[in-house]
C-alpha cells in the first residue's frame, strides 16, 4: 500500500515563507507526477503546482512567481516552496500523488491534508 503524508503547514504573518513537505512511501515503481492542491472554506479545491517526472512545472497564476514546487526523488519527496505568503493563500493544502505501483501504472494517492493560515 501507498501512503501520501503532508508537513510543514502553519500560521505565518503576510509576507513571510513557509516550506511545505509531501512524501510518499511504499511499494512505488516510480512517480508519474505530483500536484499541490489548495481548498479554502466555503472554495472548491483547485490546483496550486505540478511537478512531473521529467522535472516540467506549472503553476496556477495566483502563485506564480511565489510558489516554487521540487521533488527529491531518491526520497520520494515533493516541496512547495511559499514565499511572499498573502491572505488569500490561507487553506488547507494537499498534495497528491500519480504513482506507477504493483497494481496500476497511474494510480492516485492523496494526502491527509496541511493547513497554512497566513495572518494579515
Amino acid at each position: 500500500q501507498v501512503q501520501v503524508v503532508e508537513s510543514g503547514g502553519g500560521l505565518v504573518q503576510a509576507g513571510r515563507s513557509l516550506r511545505l513537505s509531501c512524501a510518499a512511501s511504499g511499494i512505488i515503481y516510480s512517480i508519474n507526477a505530483m500536484n499541490w492542491y489548495r481548498q479554502a472554506p466555503g472554495k472548491q479545491r483547485e490546483l496550486v503546482a505540478t511537478i512531473t517526472s521529467g522535472g516540467s512545472t506549472n503553476y496556477a497564476d495566483s502563485v506564480k512567481g511565489r510558489f516554487t514546487i521540487s521533488t527529491d526523488n531518491a526520497k520520494n519527496t515533493v516541496y512547495l516552496q511559499m514565499n511572499n505568503l498573502k491572505p488569500e493563500d490561507t487553506a488547507v493544502y494537499y498534495c497528491n500523488a500519480n504513482i506507477h505501483t504493483i497494481r496500476a501504472m497511474n494510480a492516485l494517492f492523496w494526502g491527509q491534508g496541511t493547513q497554512v493560515t497566513v495572518s494579515s
